[in-house]
């Protein structure tokens, strides 16, 4: 059951850097950049609990969010 888990937080993840980079108009390489300084996977990792139940939409600003609080 952990592992099922595990791959829908993988997949949110991916689903949402997806929508981020596109958004942005950034590469993925950029985007590994970001994560590194602002742990934006960790964040959607973390609260997965609560953005599993939330639309893309939303978690995506949500993101934005967290990122514009971190500091570069």
């Amino acid at each position: 059951m952990a592992y099922k888990n595990l791959d829908q937080e993988i997949f949110l993840q991916v689903q949402i850097s997806n929508l981020y980079i596109r958004k942005r108009g950034i590469t993925p390489k950029e985007f590994v950049k970001l994560d590194k300084e602002c742990d934006v996977l960790e964040f959607l990792r973390d609260g997965y609990e609560t953005f599993h139940l939330t639309g893309t939409q939303g978690i995506l600003r949500e993101v934005e969010e967290y990122i514009a609080l971190e500091p570069s």
